[in-house]
């Protein structure tokens, strides 16, 4: 048989199929969601470049660039009250991320074991505390600490014999830390709980085979898993009590203002380079806490042997 003929051009050349048309428009619509994403990311983060530069500013007028300077980022830390505020957010920040880790963590455990009724309850729970908006949480925070102070202290007094040096509870670092712990104890357990749902359980049932304990297994087998996990949610806990203004406003007291209650105090009075400073040590030390953080979770997986995690992916993940 003869093979079939193969179709050819005028030019006596192979056909070639025709060429799918290129789309005109497709290089103008890449070129504008690339100019759209880089609006975006300039809108989000010149301002805080603006804030850092400036306060680097000779100039006592915050808005009119003079020349270089770090002095203000020593005058700022001289400032008595600068000093006094750094101290309460620590002390805030410290004991929120602590107690809502633990909190968190624990939750995320227990949630394990309950039915499954009861888990959709608090998952709802767990969810509606995130979205509801911060400003509710805070007067709802204040008008809870009232009420139980004004139950409480008239008996505590009373108990105390009516002293003039009766103790009795008021608003300050308790009670900011307390609303703190009420929100962020929902992210640890968010985060905890991703973790767990991936874990692998096989080497938890083996430890139960061998008969190991309950708390043996957990801190051989279960931690070092749950680890990174617990690691991003103390770190998230800290930073969002770190940077808190709306809450901490409604339920702080006589001497417990933090370092954005200051900010705030003095951006109403006039923005200085020193608030500038300010601002510019608080991005800087946010972003070395989350920093480290991702330092030690590379760390504690390259121990292990497994691939470095990330916290976005753990916060993707929750």
């Amino acid at each position: 048989m003869s093979a079939p003929a193969i179709p050819a051009t005028s030019a006596g050349r192979v056909g070639r199929p025709m060429a799918v048309g290129r789309d005109r428009l497709g290089g103008l619509v890449e070129a504008a969601f690339r100019a759209h994403t880089l609006l975006v990311y300039a809108f989000l983060y010149l301002p805080i470049v603006v804030i850092i530069v400036f306060a680097f500013n000779a100039n006592r007028l915050a808005t009119i660039w003079t020349g270089f300077s770090p002095e203000w980022f020593g005058v700022a830390l001289d400032n008595r009250v600068v000093q006094r505020a750094l101290q309460n957010s620590l002390i805030v920040a410290f004991s929120n991320a602590i107690l809502a880790t633990i909190f968190g963590t624990m939750a995320a455990l227990a949630l394990q074991r309950v039915p499954k009724t009861l888990k959709l309850l608090f998952d709802a729970l767990t969810y509606v505390s995130i979205i509801v908006p911060e400003i509710v949480i805070a007067l709802a925070t204040l008008v809870f600490f009232a009420s139980v102070f004004d139950i409480a202290n008239p008996i505590l007094f009373d108990l105390q014999g009516g002293s003039a040096g009766a103790f009795r509870f008021g608003f300050g670092h308790a009670t900011i830390v307390a609303a703190h712990v009420l929100f962020n104890t929902s992210l640890v357990l968010l985060l905890v709980r991703a973790r767990l749902s991936g874990m692998d359980r096989t080497m938890v049932e083996a430890s139960y085979d061998l008969f190991a304990t309950p708390w043996r297994t957990f801190r051989q087998i279960t931690f070092p898993q749950l680890l990174p996990a617990i690691v991003a949610g103390f770190l998230l806990a800290f930073t969002f009590s770190f940077d808190d203004y709306v809450i901490t406003s409604f339920v702080s007291g006589p001497g417990s203002s933090t370092l954005p209650l200051y900010v705030f105090g003095q951006v109403k009075r006039g923005v200085s380079p020193e608030t500038n400073a300010v601002a510019a040590m608080i991005f800087g030390f946010t972003i070395a806490m989350l920093l480290v953080g991702q330092i030690a979770l590379i760390w504690q997986s390259r121990r292990r042997g497994a691939r470095g995690e990330s916290m976005a992916k753990l916060i993707a993940e929750g």
